[in-house]
Order: C-alpha cells, then sequence, then structure tokens
C-alpha cells in the first residue's frame, strides 16, 4: 500500500512538471506574440510585421527567455522592442551598435537617437546593454563565449561593401558560446538577378552567406522560407532600396513597389560546435 502511494505521489508531481514545464512554453510563445504587437510600437512599425514575420524567425532561431541575445546593429531599434522586454526578466539583452562618439556623423546622429529610444521607456528598455559595434576598428562588443545566440537581421550587405565580412563574422564567433546560435536574416539574390550580388544593391546569393559564415567556424543547422517574398523581381537600379520601407524612388511606382512589399530574403541558423 505504502510502495503504491509513494508510486502514485511520484506520478502526481511529474505530471504537475510537465503542466507547469508547459505552461512557461505557452507564456513564452504568447510573449512573443504579444510584444510583436504591443501598444509600446507604433503602427508602422507593427505593419512590418507582415514581411518581417519576427515572431516566425526569433522562434526558428530557438530563442528563450532566459538567454543572452546579442544584436548586431540593431539600427532604430525596430527587433528592439520585441528583444528587450522579453529578455528584461530572465535574460539579457546586447545591442551593439553605433558609436555616438563616431566621427562619421551618421553614426554619431543614429546611436543618438537609439538612445534616446531606450532612454524613453525605460520599464520597457532599461535592463538593455549597450555596445559598440563598427567594423573594421571596434568589434570588440561583447565578452567571448557569452552569448547563447546572435542576430543578425540585413547587415551583410553593408559588411560586403566594405569588405569586412572576414572579421565580422569571426567576431561574432568569438562572442557565442559553444553550442550557441548565430541566426541571420538578409536580402537574398536570385541566380540571374541582379547581376551584382557584391552587396552594393543589397543583394547576396544564400550560398556566399553560408561559405562567409562557415569559413568563421560556424555550422549551418536550418534555412526557413519564412520572411521569403517571390514578388521581389530583384532587378531593380537602386536595389533592395527602392521596395519599402525606403522607397529611394519616393513618389515614382510608389503604389507598384508597396504591392512587392519588403524584399526576398534567407533566414539562416548557424550553430558553434562545442568541440572542432
Amino acid at each position: 500500500m505504502k510502495q503504491t502511494m509513494k508510486k502514485f505521489i511520484r506520478f502526481t508531481a511529474s505530471v504537475a512538471t510537465g503542466f507547469i514545464l508547459l505552461s512557461q512554453t505557452a507564456i513564452a510563445q504568447q510573449s512573443l506574440e504579444e510584444l510583436a504587437n504591443g501598444d509600446h510600437r507604433s503602427e508602422s512599425n507593427k505593419a512590418r510585421n507582415e514581411y518581417r514575420h519576427p515572431v516566425e524567425t526569433l522562434e526558428f532561431f530557438g530563442i528563450k527567455p532566459n538567454m543572452t541575445v546579442v544584436e548586431i546593429s540593431p539600427g532604430g531599434g525596430w527587433y528592439t522592442e520585441i528583444l528587450a522586454p522579453y529578455l528584461k526578466e530572465k535574460g539579457h539583452y546586447v545591442a551593439a551598435g553605433f558609436d555616438p562618439k563616431s566621427k562619421v556623423n551618421y553614426y554619431k546622429v543614429n546611436a543618438k537617437k537609439f538612445a534616446d529610444k531606450l532612454a524613453s521607456k525605460p520599464e520597457i528598455y532599461g535592463k538593455t546593454q549597450v555596445t559598440i559595434f563598427e567594423a573594421p576598428n571596434k568589434l570588440d562588443f561583447a565578452e567571448a563565449n557569452s552569448a547563447d545566440m546572435v542576430v543578425s537581421f540585413r547587415n551583410v550587405h553593408s559588411w560586403a561593401r566594405s569588405k569586412q565580412t572576414e572579421n565580422v563574422f569571426k567576431a561574432i564567433y568569438e562572442v557565442v558560446k559553444p553550442n550557441g546560435i548565430f541566426g541571420l536574416v538578409q536580402h537574398r539574390a536570385g541566380e540571374k538577378k541582379p547581376k551584382d550580388v557584391s552587396g552594393k544593391l543589397g543583394y547576396i546569393r544564400t550560398a556566399d552567406v553560408i561559405k562567409m559564415v562557415t569559413k568563421a567556424g560556424f555550422k549551418l543547422v536550418e534555412q526557413s522560407e519564412i520572411n521569403a517574398n517571390s514578388k521581389d523581381t530583384k532587378d531593380y537600379k537602386d536595389g533592395v532600396w527602392t521596395l519599402p520601407p525606403s522607397y529611394r524612388l519616393k513618389d515614382k511606382d510608389r503604389e507598384k513597389y508597396k504591392a512587392i512589399g519588403e524584399t526576398d530574403r534567407m533566414t539562416l541558423k548557424f550553430v558553434k560546435p562545442a568541440t572542432l
């Protein structure tokens, strides 16, 4: 009788633990969804969820709320609006962006804008750690083997144009923990269009990006079509900036480009091997 009762108690405890774990997972997933559509985000930023699929992308990368996550070049903070509050309680969010003391005015101005954004809502962004990422000389943006995950959204073409891909991916590799993840989204070139896949037009071939990243030591885990867009013809004189949200041609054919939407993008998940 006592043995039966002990087994029953162990079984009950096991079931309760299972329910708790399932509940925590559901809360984490719901939290991403709620944050992506939260009131703290502007309507224009939320409208871009249709093309950027932040919830699906972050879940594909395997994000968890207790991770240390570094975002490379957060720009205006589009993903910061989701990552910072998601990681605030149990994890750690590092925004590796522009130097506010940079000699390049564009970097200095945008670093100020990002800082102002964080300061405007300390209850949401107050725990964000801001570091500096500027290739080639400022790549010490986080401690070695400190990040469970590093993410980069639409940055590779910039590094390719300045011939800094090797330096950047080596630096990212150093920061990621063994068995940690590097998640990457990038404008994707087609087989024939555009003719220039150097990054000048923003488009790069998937095979070329994979080659760059694996050269640094990462292993490709999986590819996803989450951010694919078959409407993107990739034959624009002004490259990716022709499409929204940039609209480099301003009002010229604006409705045409609005109907296409944002660019076709590769979504790649890499891992840093535990041992070589």
